[in-house]
């Protein structure tokens, strides 16, 4: 039955998109050969990048010693490197954590209190100039992460505050342990959170009571109720268990097609800012082209041949 399946499958699509391997090799040994090996990662001050698995990439908060608080450094590194994950054919999902004993203490105070006070400028419109075009800034390092079109993981343990809500809420995926607790805190050092949170996070919780209540009194959410109100989608007896669940989903999601799931992040976040007959539109004018992929046929050889995604050799993107 599979066979005349294929056959007629073959019949119906032009020749060139099938695989076809060299006699004695298999799809998995082709693409072996063929894959070239992955450029050494940068090295930076407050993030840890590693290659985990086969295409999943382990970036990591790496300031354990300040309770990773987001230093000048941060704000700046986290844009240069999640736009080099962008780009890289090597990445097709990636887990963020944080090192040592906590996810993040958020915004370092101490090295970043003096930004916003010391702005340059001979009068208040051009101090306000200034003091916009750095809120700009410091957004484009949570957006950057929307912006990259590989699947992110963020794996929360212990505290994750302030800058880490902002962090987390433009990530596609959140895990954490069930001693996890969130808190934003803007509020409790005078200002109103600018870089992201209270955009995003209505939208994943989806209950504006409760996204009020955390920004105003600036209380505590704890794991038990951070995952019952969808902040979270699993919640873990501690870290070394959850490190292991965001690095099996990552490889699950990496073996797929990476113009199906990179497709789907994009129009995901499109159509969570736009009408629903934007997105269909959107999604209308992105697949005419993607829906061209030799994917598709990959895909569908394996399922008639009862194979897993991965077993199946995709091109890069």
């Amino acid at each position: 039955m599979a066979v005349a399946a294929c056959a007629v499958l073959r019949g119906l699509l032009p020749r060139h998109l099938f695989v076809r391997t060299a006699p004695g090799l298999s799809v998995r040994q082709m693409s072996s050969q063929q894959s070239e090996k992955p450029d050494s990662l940068d090295t930076y001050e407050t993030l840890k990048l590693e290659r985990v698995r086969e295409k999943v990439l382990h970036v990591e908060l790496n300031r354990p010693e300040k309770r990773n608080a987001m230093n000048a450094a941060f704000w700046r590194e986290m844009v240069e490197c999640f736009n080099k994950v962008a780009q890289d054919s090597e990445c097709h999902a990636v887990v963020i954590s944080g090192a040592g004993k906590m996810f993040t203490s958020g915004i370092d105070l101490m090295e970043m209190g003096s930004v916003f006070l010391m702005v340059p400028g001979d009068d208040t419109a051009r101090k306000a100039w200034n003091i916009h075009k750095k809120i700009q800034e410091y957004q484009e390092t949570f957006t950057v992460l929307e912006k990259c079109p590989k699947p992110i993981i963020a794996a929360i343990h212990g505290g994750c505050i302030g800058g880490g809500m902002n962090l987390i809420s433009a990530c596609d995926i959140r895990y954490c342990t069930k001693d996890a607790w969130f808190q934003i805190k803007e509020v409790d050092v005078g200002l109103a959170a600018d870089v992201g949170v209270l955009q995003r996070l209505p939208h994943i919780i989806g209950n504006w009571s409760l996204v009020n209540e955390l920004v105003f009194a600036a209380r505590k959410l704890m794991a038990p109720e951070a995952e019952s109100h969808g902040l979270v989608s699993r919640v873990f007896q501690d870290k070394e268990a959850m490190m292991q669940s965001a690095f099996d989903l990552a490889t699950e999601i990496a073996s797929r097609s990476p113009v199906a799931v990179q497709g789907s992040k994009v129009n995901l976040v499109y159509s969570r800012d736009h009408p629903v007959s934007d997105g269909l539109n959107y999604m209308a004018a992105w697949n005419m082209s993607m829906l061209q992929t030799e994917d598709i046929i990959k895909s569908a050889q394996a399922i008639m041949e009862k194979k897993t995604p991965k077993q199946i050799a995709y091109s890069k993107l």
